[in-house]
């Protein structure tokens, strides 16, 4: 059985970093995020996001749900809250359910600390008293069976389908095979593919349920004006080679390997210990669907990309993984791994096992190129008016 060396947590799976999270509840208190972090040192990480203080009712119970799980993923063991004490995005709900995951947490207040200057100082004391309280926390052998691993794509051309995407698709039948749990996204990139998923579901309640969140996505689309099976590949695929939607799709799923799918959750909801193969229904936005495996539970992620990307995130490592020759010497410092080689005779299998060599060394400590230079971006979901009607009227 493979393992790897984590942080134990008072409840639930190992974390593979141990931070103290920032977590502002909209955009009027990401700044004093963002400065609270930047002062505190680098085990402090900030999730400074776009939403606004006063949204719908179903985006803020989304917006909370995905704070909330940032505030319990495993890599997370304390946090801060940020607020300016305005908004209807309920930070002691927030703070709640991060307690309830039994990880110290503080509510900031810039309303009551006097403003921006008074809450930064605030907030670096909390930042700096949570950190004492842990960090003495040494790594221990986990079972790789804890590991939840999110898988992502972008900047997709024609190697990701017959090179990167096949090889990450191995490292999931890995973990998986060894207890833990995978997970891709991103459901309006399952279109043209839908029906292999499918056929791969455990259960015709999941298979039913899975076509049924790709015609959604489908259709809010549609209601905006897109369409998506004419609007993919986007210009920048085709620039990269591919040629049709399902081309893209059929190359995006592989990334998930070949086991059955055993769930489908909804856009950061958590993901299970021990799933197996699970999907979660989110945009293909690729930051924003990172974020919504994190909050789910993902330690780890892997991004894989033909035509470069440099994407990160604050709170779980990012892999970057190419398998076009050129990306990975050009942007040689932004990428992990290179399994172009695959194009030159390595089999998948083989290049497959050094990803998922490299999953377990991440999860042991080792910094990702992201992490090293600190690349963070962080973006949730926004419901759009069109999807908000749809939900109210499927409620």
């Amino acid at each position: 059985m493979e393992s790897f060396a984590g942080f134990d947590r008072p409840s639930g799976p190992a974390g593979v970093r141990n931070y103290v999270a920032v977590i502002p509840v909209s955009v009027a208190a990401s700044a004093v995020a963002d400065a609270i972090a930047e002062r505190a040192g680098e085990q402090v990480h900030s999730t400074p996001h776009q939403m606004g203080t006063d949204p719908p009712e179903q985006a803020r119970e989304q917006i909370e749900r995905t704070l909330s799980g940032i505030g319990t993923n495993p890599n997370v063991g304390a946090a801060v809250v940020v607020e300016l004490g305005t908004e209807s995005t309920d930070a002691d709900a927030v703070a709640d359910a991060i307690a309830d995951a039994d990880r110290d947490v503080e509510v900031l207040r810039i309303r009551e600390r006097g403003g921006t200057s008074a809450s930064v100082e605030a907030g670096v004391e909390a930042a700096n008293r949570l950190w004492a309280d842990i960090a003495g926390l040494e790594r221990t052998e986990q079972d790789a069976s804890q590991l939840i691993f999110g898988v992502e794509c972008g900047g997709s051309d024609a190697t990701s389908g017959i090179a990167s995407n096949p090889a990450v698709g191995r490292a999931c039948d890995r973990l998986v095979e060894d207890g833990g749990t995978a997970s891709f996204s991103e459901t309006s990139e399952f279109i043209g593919a839908e029906h292999i998923l499918a056929d791969r579901c455990e259960s015709e309640s999941l298979r039913e349920r899975l076509l049924e969140r790709v015609d959604f996505r489908e259709s809010a689309a549609q209601l905006m004006g897109v369409d998506l099976r004419g609007a993919q590949p986007s210009p920048g695929n085709q620039e990269g080679g591919l040629t049709t939607i399902e081309e893209k799709s059929l190359g995006a799923i592989v990334k998930g390997g070949t086991t059955p799918v055993r769930g489908l959750v909804d856009y950061a909801d958590s993901l299970p210990v021990g799933g197996g193969l699970v999907l979660m229904d989110t945009p293909g936005y690729d930051i924003e669907s990172v974020v919504g495996k994190v909050a789910g539970g993902a330690q780890v992620v892997a991004f894989t990309t033909g035509r470069g990307s440099t994407t990160g995130n604050p709170i779980a490592p990012v892999i970057k993984v190419t398998g076009n020759p050129k990306t990975a010497e050009r942007l040689a410092s932004n990428m992990d791994i290179d399994v172009s080689t695959i194009l030159e005779g390595e089999s998948i299998e083989s290049a497959g096992d050094r990803v998922y060599d490299l999953l377990l060394e991440v999860a042991s400590g080792k910094r990702t190129a992201a992490e090293l230079r600190r690349l963070e971006e962080f973006a949730i979901n926004e419901l759009q008016p069109n999807e908000l009607a749809q939900l109210r009227e499927s409620a």
